[in-house]
């Protein structure tokens, strides 16, 4: 079964980019070159995006790919198929990598055990509840990301597909 999405470097530095490149080029089994454009929400970075096509899991390889990169902010997006439900993942420097797994309007589904252990630290006075459902959405890394998401408006996209 196969699935799509895609992946949007945020911000990498210029000499990690053919570095993140050939990471993804792993994952898809075929060769990569990104269009690169300057990131203006931080000087000295360059962003890319494209869409991609391949088995159920490569959204999860190619987070794993990536995240070793500290410099690198990323997120990709895998859409729901008959087999799987779709994955959104989100990494930043200063926070690490966020996952989530959404329902077919892109909406993100918590586990119930997820929610119970929220709910928990929050009844023993470790944490405000508001606080830990917003890291249950991901909102922290949403804040972080926004500023790099805006200044991609209009960004051009392209297709690649994965060799089977």
């Amino acid at each position: 079964m196969t699935t799509r999405g895609v992946l949007y470097v945020h911000s990498a530095p210029r000499a990690l980019c053919p570095h993140v490149e050939w990471a993804i080029a792993g994952v898809l089994g075929v060769r990569v070159t990104l269009d690169w454009i300057k990131q203006p929400a931080a000087s000295g970075t360059w962003r890319a995006e494209f869409s991609w096509q391949g088995e159920v899991g490569t959204a999860s390889k190619l987070a794993s790919a990536l995240r070793g990169w500290h410099l690198l902010r990323f997120e990709v997006t895998a859409e729901p198929c008959a087999t799987a439900e779709g994955e959104r993942y989100s990494s930043t420097p200063d926070l690490g990598i966020f996952h989530a797994v959404t329902g077919m309007h892109g909406d993100i589904l918590i586990p119930e055990d997820r929610l119970r252990a929220a709910l928990a630290r929050a009844a023993r006075g470790e944490s405000d509840l508001q606080a830990e459902v917003a890291k249950l959405l991901g909102q922290p890394w949403d804040d972080e990301l926004e500023p790099f998401r805006y200044a991609g408006e209009g960004a051009p996209v392209r297709w690649l597909h994965q060799v089977v």
